[in-house]
C-alpha cells in the first residue's frame, strides 16, 4: 500500500501514471452483470474489474457508508479516483440512495483526490438522496450540497459513465451534464431523468390510488396510467437521453474500458495546453 501512495504522489501534469497498464479482466461476459430487470440488485465490483487495470485496486472505507464505493484505481496505467453507487439492501440502507454519511464521504474523498490531481470517474446508478424528517434531521441537505460542492469545484477532469438509473437530484451530485464533466457516456440500459415511471404515478395519481385502493379502476383513470408509464419509459431511454446532449454517446459495455481510456487521455492532454 505504501508503495502504491507513492505511484499515486502526483507528477509533472497531474496524476500519477505508474507502470504499465495491467489488463482487466475479460470484458466479453460483461452482459451477464447486470439482471434484467432494472430494479434488481448486482455487483458494482463486478463491473469495476472488467474496466479499470487489475493492479492497484484499493477502496476507500470500504465498511463507511457502503451504498458509495470510492477507490482508488489506475485505468490504462493512469491513476484515477472512481465513485460508483452500490445496488441492493445494505442493511440498514438501500443501494443507489445517498444518505448523509455517503454524501459526506464522497465530498471528502472527491476533494482528496483533486488535492492529488486525480482524474474521478462517475459510475452512475443512483435513484436519488435520502429524503423525510429522520434524513433532514441528520443534515442531508448540507451533506448533500457538500458533495455537490466539492464535485463543482474540482479542478481535475470529470468522466461519467451511467450504467443504470440516475435520477433526481443524485443524478447531478454524481457530476451530472448540469455540471460539464469533460465526457458522458451511458450504456444502453442506462435510465436518465427526473425519477422513475412508477415515481411519477404514485407523485401523480396518489389521490386516485388510494380512493380506489380495494376495488378496480375506472377504465379512463387505467387509461391514463397507462399513458404515463409508457411516455416515462420513452423519457428514460438511454438514446432519448442522449439525442437531447444528456450524454455525448451510448456505447457497448464491452467498449467501456476503451472508450474511457480514450476520455482520460483527451481531457488530460486538454487540461496540459490549457
Amino acid at each position: 500500500m505504501i508503495r502504491r501512495r507513492f505511484r499515486d504522489l502526483p507528477g509533472e501534469g497531474g496524476g500519477g501514471t505508474g507502470d504499465s497498464p495491467v489488463e482487466s479482466q475479460l470484458a466479453e461476459d460483461i452482459y451477464g452483470i447486470l439482471p434484467a430487470d432494472h430494479r434488481l440488485p448486482y455487483e458494482m465490483e463486478q463491473v469495476i474489474s472488467r474496466i479499470f487495470d487489475r493492479e492497484d485496486y484499493q477502496e476507500f472505507q470500504p465498511e463507511h457508508a457502503p451504498e458509495m464505493l470510492c477507490a482508488n484505481a489506475r485505468l490504462g496505467g493512469r491513476s484515477v479516483a472512481v465513485i460508483a453507487n452500490r445496488r441492493g439492501f445494505l442493511k440498514p440502507r438501500i443501494g443507489g440512495i445517498i444518505y448523509t454519511e455517503s454524501a459526506r464521504k464522497v465530498s471528502y474523498f472527491v476533494e482528496t483526490s483533486d488535492r492529488l490531481g486525480l482524474p474521478l470517474i462517475y459510475l452512475q446508478d443512483v435513484s436519488g438522496f435520502m429524503v423525510g424528517p429522520e434524513a433532514e434531521a441528520s443534515g442531508i441537505i448540507r451533506a448533500g450540497a457538500e458533495m455537490v460542492e466539492s464535485m463543482a469545484c474540482a479542478s481535475v477532469p470529470k468522466i461519467v459513465l451511467t450504467i443504470n438509473h440516475a435520477s433526481g437530484a443524485g443524478y447531478y451530485a454524481m457530476a451530472g451534464q448540469g455540471f460539464d464533466p469533460n465526457f458522458t457516456f451511458s450504456w444502453p440500459s442506462a435510465r436518465i431523468g427526473v425519477m422513475e415511471g412508477e415515481s411519477a404515478i404514485q407523485a401523480l395519481y396518489s389521490v386516485e390510488l388510494e380512493k380506489y385502493k380495494s376495488k378496480p379502476l375506472p377504465p379512463e383513470l387505467k387509461e391514463s396510467i397507462d399513458r404515463t408509464r409508457a411516455d416515462y419509459d420513452r423519457w428514460l431511454d438511454a438514446r432519448y437521453a442522449a439525442a437531447r446532449g444528456h450524454a455525448d454517446a451510448v456505447i457497448d459495455p464491452r467498449d467501456s474500458r476503451r472508450a474511457l481510456i480514450l476520455a482520460l487521455e483527451v481531457s488530460k492532454a486538454a487540461k496540459a495546453r490549457s
